[in-house]
């Protein structure tokens, strides 16, 4: 077994520099190209990957981190968990991910405590574990005829199993692992690169035990490449001297999130991850280097804290990013320099590489709680239900949607063009009026109760904020994906937060003044903005999330002000943030819940105020989001089979539990939807249910969304016929 090398990444971007498996998957997905032009395209960004790795000088190089949708999924096809209802499909990888007309997707929430949506492993009593090792070994392959020699990437058994709520199905799932080994070695690699990163929360005593039997077996095999166990986004605490004690020779801990080791680790290699892969700064040499140093291992190698999937490419794609700024970034590529350039510091005592610039001087907000509890509360919920109620007389069942409307092809050529100043802005923001228009009068025919002005003017939901705040930059070319094409350009929150301008007042009352039904303004809620942007680290994130609060306090007051009836603030990544040790959840909890009231505080009784949650397994905080204390709370069910359902029953305020699932192009029946709803009143009383779809449907095109909102419609007017008799 060759010793592991010094330098490497635990993975890298996939969805191209400049989104070039994006374009390829929905050219496919639409029927413009063929699954042989799709493959192409990934076989050209696998090569160009490891071509520019090697290049940069990065010893360690990974493959099978690339996937045509998501990592997890690529899992179970390998370990043979496709559910039997997929298999008959023309594409049965696509299916689960996608759906099909007549087959819904499996299960997608997001992957710990990021932004990117893995899918969910349905495993089952009939579910046969049989191994197709085709991609990790093609991939071996692939690289080897350019010239590259690769450590393969594959999701480690146990985190695996936690996924899919099926540890009890180890024994099997580990003969799939101990062939993949056996395979691997025969293919001639030295190493293999097992995520566990599961390990980094709380595990119970049967859970590390299973770590231990997993890691004790797989280090049993006499054919096998050397082991590496990486672990990612904190601390591996109790699990750490589990694996210690396994046959298991590299271990990979994340320094940036997590403490140093205080234990001793002996023989094996540790995988220094002291280059962050969760954010955009720069790594401060000096701490880098005091880290390595003081690990204990016979071998250190220096590392990024997880994969680069969650940072953009190349900061040399910003040319019009603030020089002092970019001083102090660092993108992927920046991230393997400096990942490289520490490791040859570390090895022959070298002078630590640039430290970063440092930044001009920032608002300190030390001493004491800089936010307290503010006297405006809200009134109680009794009070505020009736003053609403008079005022917005919505019948029972009220329909709504969460906020976008579809982004057409001809709109995001116009915010091209404006960009480019090929377009006027008057010009431009007659096209924004002419598709909010669109929207409204869509909404309207179909039957919708409370409307929205569908987003056109909006790029992306916290982008859009981060363009209209100080505080804030945004990138050109700075995409991350979220999972499948989509993808999202994070902004860079790198100062104080504060809102210069009405920032939605404009485009939510000209929707108001086409319409006599309800339009609700829409912002994004301040724990949000901030978990999707890449944030400061100067500041407790505490401080930072109130400063955005208090910006979206002063839009809220401005959006009653001028009349909307009713003001969405959304806050989807509420559970994203949640800590991944429990121990952590009480103090974020509480501060998380107190920004949200903090933002919504300047509305009177009378302005309804809703939320929204969606793809985040909401129900394991549903008191925390009961406590943020919105009169309305839409959030994700349909896409995750209604799970949320078994705990709402305590719920005190309007509750809409979403009756479609909009990341899946199918169209649900009339017959579904009121299936989801009949559920959704026995677990509510019928005066506090609300009806919509899962998330907005900026992703979908107008006819899907038509089809779909006209079968919510159909159904839930059955349903009041039946309430009504």
């Amino acid at each position: 077994m060759s010793p592991f090398p010094r330098s490497t990444v635990l993975g890298y971007p996939r969805i191209g520099p400049r989104r070039e498996l994006k374009r390829a998957l929905e050219s496919y997905w639409d029927g413009r190209s063929s699954r042989a032009e799709l493959d192409r395209v990934g076989a050209e960004l696998r090569a160009a990957t490891w071509d520019r790795l090697a290049g940069l000088g990065l010893e360690g190089l990974p493959s099978n981190t690339f996937s045509l949708y998501d990592h997890v999924l690529d899992t179970a096809v390998m370990l043979g968990a496709v559910p039997k209802r997929y298999r008959a499909a023309e594409d049965p990888y696509f299916a689960m991910a996608r759906g099909t007309d007549g087959l819904t997707p499996l299960r997608m929430t997001k992957w710990f405590d990021t932004n990117y949506h893995y899918i969910v492993p349905e495993i089952g009593p009939e579910t046969v574990f049989e191994l197709d090792a085709t991609k990790p070994l093609g991939e071996v392959r692939e690289a080897r005829a350019l010239g590259h020699e690769t450590r393969p990437v594959v999701v480690g058994p146990v985190t695996f199993l936690l996924l899919g709520s099926a540890l009890d199905r180890l024994e099997e799932v580990l003969g799939c692992y101990e062939e993949l080994l056996s395979a691997l070695a025969a293919e001639g690699v030295s190493w293999v690169q097992l995520d566990e990163p599961a390990l980094v929360a709380d595990r119970t005593p049967s859970e590390l035990a299973a770590v231990r039997a997993a890691y004790e077996r797989l280090g049993a095999l006499a054919e096998r490449p050397g082991l590496f166990v990486a672990s990612s986004f904190g601390d591996l605490g109790e699990s750490l001297p589990v694996l210690a004690a396994t046959p298991v020779e590299a271990i990979g801990i994340d320094l940036v999130r997590g403490g140093v080791p205080e234990i001793d680790l002996g023989d094996k290699t540790v995988v220094a991850g002291v280059v962050s892969g969760r954010d955009v700064w720069r790594t401060p040499p000096e701490r880098a280097l005091a880290a390595l140093g003081a690990v204990r291992a016979a071998r250190v190698t220096v590392s990024t804290s997880c994969s680069l999937l969650h940072v953009p490419y190349d900061l040399e794609a910003e040319p019009d990013l603030d020089a002092a700024l970019k001083e102090r970034l660092a993108f992927a590529e920046q991230k393997v320099a400096e990942v490289v350039a520490l490791s040859r510091a570390e090895r022959h005592a070298l002078p630590a590489p640039r430290p970063a610039a440092v930044p001009p001087a920032l608002t300190s907000l030390e001493g004491g709680d800089p936010y307290p509890t503010r006297a405006e509360e809200r009134g109680p919920y009794a009070v505020r239900a009736a003053a609403q109620a008079a005022r917005l007389r919505l019948p029972l069942l009220p329909i709504t949607t969460i906020g976008s409307f579809p982004q057409t092809g001809e709109l995001r050529a116009a915010r091209a063009a404006v960009a480019a100043g090929t377009l006027a802005q008057d010009e431009y923001e007659r096209r924004i009026e002419a598709e909010i228009e669109r929207a409204v009068r869509t909404q309207e025919r179909l039957g919708l109760d409370v409307l929205v002005h569908g987003e056109p003017e909006r790029n992306d939901m916290v982008q859009y904020f981060a363009e209209h705040l100080d505080g804030f930059a945004v990138t050109a070319n700075g995409w991350v994906q979220s999972y499948g094409s989509r993808c999202v350009r994070p902004p860079v929150l790198h100062g104080d937060v504060t809102r210069p301008a009405p920032m939605t007042v404009r485009w939510a009352t000209y929707a108001q003044s086409l319409t006599d039904r309800p339009v609700k303004g829409m912002l994004t809620g301040p724990v949000t903005i901030v978990a999707w942007s890449f944030v400061r680290d100067d500041l407790p994130l505490r401080d930072v999330v109130f400063q955005v609060a208090d910006a979206i306090r002063e839009e809220v007051r401005d959006l009653e002000a001028a009349g909307v009836p009713i003001v969405q603030v959304d806050e989807p990544a509420l559970r994203e943030l949640l800590p991944l040790r429990q121990a952590a959840w009480d103090d974020y909890l509480e501060w998380a819940v107190r920004a949200y009231r903090r933002a919504t505080s300047g509305a009177g009784d009378h302005t309804q105020i809703h939320t929204h949650l969606c793809y985040s397994d909401a129900g394991e905080i549903l008191a925390a989001i009961d406590a943020l204390d919105a009169d309305v709370t839409t959030i994700e069910s349909a896409r995750s089979g209604a799970r949320v359902l078994g705990a709402v029953e305590t719920f005190g305020r309007g509750l809409g539990p979403g009756v479609y699932d909009i990341h899946s192009p199918r169209v649900p029946s009339a017959a579904e939807v009121e299936d989801l709803l009949r559920r959704t009143l026995r677990a509510l009383p019928a005066e506090r249910v609300w009806v919509n779809p899962d998330c907005g449907l900026k992703t979908r095109t107008y006819e899907q969304v038509e089809a779909s909102l006209r079968h919510v419609v159909e159904a839930t007017r059955r349903l009041r016929a039946e309430l009504a008799s």
